[in-house]
């Protein structure tokens, strides 16, 4: 029973897509035409509490000082990297603002195509095609950044990122994202 167990945890492993290296990700941001994929920094828990209000950042579970902290490094590393980030866009959930904001990397506007697909589970799969249409769409000049939820990102490439992590994706002409890598949190 468990070369069973462990031959079909082989077979989920090999099935699994492969994440692309970080090293791959630095040249595609530092290219253009593609597009970011952040998920907002360390916020405690999951969900939101629930008497959330969007417009009520005291009801929403928010980002700790170890996010705060995660935000202002991503920042720090792409401009040092010298990354030409031409557009930032985020979920309106107060911790993506937050993290994009404390980034410091440009003008954050809000994109409802991004909400928390977790918490707006009945409307996953109308998040996922008004975030691929937005997503797929870019073509540069520059990086678009999108701040988002994990479950958002997984949605749209398949990976689940860490808090903080970027998953660099190239759209195609077909409207799909195609993974390039990812960088991890520092």
């Amino acid at each position: 029973m468990s070369r069973l167990l462990l031959a079909f945890v082989a077979l989920l492993v090999a099935a699994a897509p492969a994440r692309a290296d970080e090293a791959a990700a630095w040249a595609a941001l530092r290219q253009g035409g593609v597009v970011a994929l952040m998920r907002h920094a360390d916020a405690p828990g999951v969900g939101d509490p629930a008497d959330w209000r969007l417009d009520d950042c005291a009801t929403q579970r928010n980002l700790s000082e170890r996010g705060r902290a995660q935000s202002r490094a991503v920042g720090e590393r792409l401009r040092a990297a010298r990354i030409a980030i031409a557009r930032v866009l985020s979920s309106p959930w107060c911790r993506c603002v937050d993290t994009a904001t404390l980034a410091a990397v440009g003008r954050v506007e809000i994109e409802p195509a991004f909400a928390n697909a977790y918490v707006l589970g009945e409307q996953r799969a109308a998040l996922r095609e008004r975030g691929l249409a937005v997503a797929g769409s870019w073509r540069g000049p520059g990086v678009l950044l999108v701040v988002s939820h994990g479950q958002n990102i997984v949605a749209l490439t398949g990976q689940s990122p860490a808090p903080a992590e970027i998953v660099v994706v190239a759209p195609a002409n077909d409207g799909t994202l195609h993974a390039i890598g990812s960088i991890p949190p520092r």
